[in-house]
């Protein structure tokens, strides 16, 4: 039999500019109520949104200005790599390793572009040994904390013994676009901020056990999430309906992936969901069986931090691990595709 990855360590690391919700509502309504009227209904959504601060790699200043997408992408690499060689460090002192001890590097971001990749940058930096084995992930969104962490507990898997070392950075904040009035570009700032986080993995750690992973992605699905490219920058794209599309077609996969493992709902002692948004936890909770407000750790995390894409989980999963409760933990997120990603683990 094949040894399982287990999970050593998780870090996380945000950036040094603090938004409060309420100021991010204000500066939105003083950049988007000129040309935009009926900007004031929008009001809801920052109140509804359960964030109460979140954080930028820039000061809010930036956002009321013009950027090319240059500029913003040099922001993305010069903050991305600061924020990995954190998470990084701070994995390794958990573990009480060194650089030259890691076999591999997975790296997952969506929110901005670097080649060479962002593992390469992180070589310049910290000492990793010449001969690590370099993945980059791009491209899935939301859902690339719990699909990269299953690429890597993957590898982990395929070389025993090895030390694998996964990161994920996005920068929301960095795509937003001050002349776009599209709601999904107005309803982003509602929703979501920067952060990093990472996890150290491999066959003969200890930690909770990666016992196994999914996909499910939806057919004519591919309006419902992802990125418009436009001579500015990435522009977010998302459907009001994700919170109806979770709530009515989520169940049948979910439920598909733990009977899989022999598992039901009730089976799940922890759950670490991405929150994509308040109305989107609801509806897991629906799903999965919880009573109202039981996804408590997903929940605290977007009070505190907002939607940081792909690192959300990883927050989320985080203090799952610092609270330890034992049992089968399920991680869930859902990204670009419309994919639906899952991974289970094992605690003891």
């Amino acid at each position: 039999m094949t040894d399982a990855a287990h999970i050593a360590a998780v870090a996380t690391a945000v950036p040094p500019y603090v938004l409060k919700q309420d100021e991010v509502a204000a500066c939105s309504g003083e950049i988007f109520a000129p040309a935009i009227p009926e900007f004031e209904r929008f009001g809801e959504a920052y109140r509804n949104a359960a964030i109460d601060t979140r954080h930028s790699c820039v000061p809010i200043e930036w956002y009321a200005r013009e950027h090319s997408f240059s500029e913003r992408n040099d922001l993305y690499i010069a903050n991305a790599v600061e924020l990995l060689c954190e998470v990084s460090e701070r994995l390794l002192e958990d573990a009480n390793l060194q650089a030259s001890d890691i076999d591999a590097l997975v790296v997952v971001s969506t929110t901005g572009l670097a080649t060479p990749s962002l593992d390469a940058l992180l070589l310049e930096r910290m000492a990793f040994r010449r001969d690590v084995q370099r993945l980059p992930i791009f491209g899935l969104g939301c859902a690339g904390g719990v699909t990269g962490l299953a690429r890597a507990a993957q590898l982990a898997m395929s070389r025993p013994g090895s030390r694998v070392l996964f990161l994920v950075v996005e920068l929301c904040g960095l795509t937003f676009r001050v002349n776009d009035y599209s709601k999904s570009n107005i309803i982003a700032t509602a929703l979501f901020g920067d952060g990093a986080a990472g996890a150290l993995l491999g066959t003969k750690l200890e930690g909770p056990t990666v016992e196994g992973w999914g996909e499910h992605t939806w057919e004519d699905s591919l309006d419902v999430m992802g990125w418009n490219i436009g001579d500015d920058g990435l522009g977010v794209l998302f459907s009001r309906d994700i919170p109806h599309l979770v709530r009515n077609r989520l169940a049948d996969p979910a439920l598909g992936f733990l009977g899989k493992h022999g598992l039901l709902p009730w089976d799940i002692t922890r759950h670490a969901c991405h929150p994509g948004g308040a109305k989107v936890l609801d509806a897991l909770e629906e799903i999965y069986g919880l009573p109202e407000g039981g996804l408590t750790a997903a929940r605290n995390i977007l009070w505190r931090y907002g939607n940081m894409s792909a690192a959300t989980a990883m927050f989320v999963l985080a203090e799952v691990m610092h609270e330890g409760e034992p049992g089968h933990w399920l991680m869930s997120a859902l990204g670009p595709g419309f994919t639906a990603s899952f991974a289970l683990l094992e605690a003891s």
